[in-house]
């Protein structure tokens, strides 16, 4: 059992530094690679740990179920929104939210006018950037931006364009048949159908080796 362990551990710990090694020299000074110990967490996911520091974190349980090229691909793609800088950070809206809230309730009590329109216009400030941050629409635009440019990045570590597409829509894939939340699900079905789309605009383009496509 001990030794099961250990094996286990070493194999994980060499997987974590194979992944750092596929980050951009660019980004390998800021951006750590780590294996996530939260209970049932999402198989990847990026986080700011701190000014100029981000982690990728990993269930890497889930993470051996899938083939190399898949956990490539989606490595990148979380790579992809830290160079987009679509990382969702720690929020300061709903703290300046409840303070314009505050604020505002305050004002009307002592009747100044000036402060309390202070008041109301940081809570229209917060309130907007709250509205952006969970809109959508907004959100999946994002993620379909940054499987294009994994697709890109894996171009760049010597993948071809259409085994980049392929493993990337292999992973998505196993994602949608493995995944029992509706709603993620059905987020990972919106990817993979840009995706698709994307690969078959490739195709059509002059001089282009994406024949393969999904």
């Amino acid at each position: 059992m001990t030794s099961y362990a250990t094996s286990s551990a070493k194999a994980e710990m060499s997987e974590l530094r194979r992944l750092k090694g596929l980050l951009p020299p660019e980004l390998q000074s800021w951006v750590t690679v780590e294996g996530t110990t939260e209970v049932n967490p999402p198989l990847i996911r990026c986080e700011e740990i701190g000014k100029d520091q981000v982690e990728i974190q990993i269930d890497l349980v889930k993470w051996d179920a899938l083939a190399m090229d898949q956990r490539n691909l989606l490595f990148w793609h979380e790579v992809a929104r830290v160079q987009n800088d679509t990382i969702p950070k720690d929020g300061w809206e709903m703290a300046a939210l409840a303070i314009g809230l505050g604020g505002a309730v305050g004002e009307l009590w002592v009747q100044d006018g000036l402060l309390l329109v202070l008041a109301l216009a940081l809570c229209g400030v917060s309130g907007w950037r709250l509205y952006q941050k969970n809109n959508g629409d907004k959100q999946l635009k994002e993620i379909i931006d940054a499987d294009e440019k994994a697709i890109a990045l894996a171009t760049r570590f010597g993948y071809s364009l259409p085994n980049a597409y392929k493993s990337l829509g292999s992973a998505l894939k196993s994602l949608v048949e493995n995944t029992p939340s509706k709603r993620q699900r059905s987020r990972y079905e919106a990817r993979l159908s840009a995706l698709k789309r994307s690969a078959n605009k490739a195709k059509t383009k002059p001089r282009t080796t994406a024949e393969g496509g999904l």
